[in-house]
């Protein structure tokens, strides 16, 4: 029964639009009416309130890492109870009934997942591979791709745990799905790398 009220409270909590209700609360606006229109922190960092942003983000992470990290290190809930309540957050997220089921892209509350079962290991391998993927390639999609990338490589080096593997990929698949329009392009290097190595050359 534990394992229920988990999958459905970690859904619940993922369901949260911190982003949306901040930008309403200290910018006045909608954040989904910019940008790229998703309901995350990233369209309340471009409406210009740096501290509103942090703040979205912080809570996007919190979402997901308290009710994963709870049911995994204080219930010790694992097999497949544990893979359902370290994706409902996610599943939230994109799918939040409080925003008529259409979501984000569940990119914080991802890395929130993997704070919640590794603490930092997974989750920081992930941040690191993504800062250089948004660094050097575009669309932003693809840097996604390669912090999932990072997470699979801490996770065969020191967390070969199964668990982890089908959480990887089950976050695969919605990250794919939240990523379909960028990942329908092929990956171009940065502007600014493809200057500096073509004058390299010259």
């Amino acid at each position: 029964m534990i394992q229920v009220i988990f999958i459905l409270v970690a859904f619940l909590c993922g369901s949260l639009p911190f982003s949306v209700w901040l930008g309403r609360i200290f910018l006045g606006l909608d954040v989904r009416h910019l940008g790229d229109g998703n309901p995350g922190a990233a369209n309340v960092f471009r409406a210009g309130n740096r501290a509103a942003g942090f703040l979205a983000l912080l809570l996007d992470i919190s979402k997901a890492a308290a009710p994963v990290g709870l049911a995994y290190f204080n219930f010790g809930i694992r097999g497949v109870p544990m893979f359902l309540i370290a994706i409902a957050p996610m599943l939230g997220h994109v799918f939040s009934p409080f925003l008529g089921f259409r979501g984000g892209k569940a990119i914080s509350t991802a890395l929130g997942v993997w704070i919640g079962l590794t603490i930092w290991k997974a989750s920081l391998a992930g941040v690191i591979s993504a800062v250089i993927g948004i660094a050097i390639i575009t669309p932003p999609g693809w840097s996604v791709i390669l912090a999932l990338g990072g997470i699979l490589v801490a996770l065969l080096l020191w967390m070969p745990d199964p668990l982890f593997f089908f959480v990887l990929l089950g976050e695969a698949l919605i990250l794919a799905w939240t990523h379909r329009t960028d990942l329908s392009h092929w990956p171009r290097v940065r502007p600014w790398l493809a200057h500096r190595f073509f004058r390299s050359r010259d």
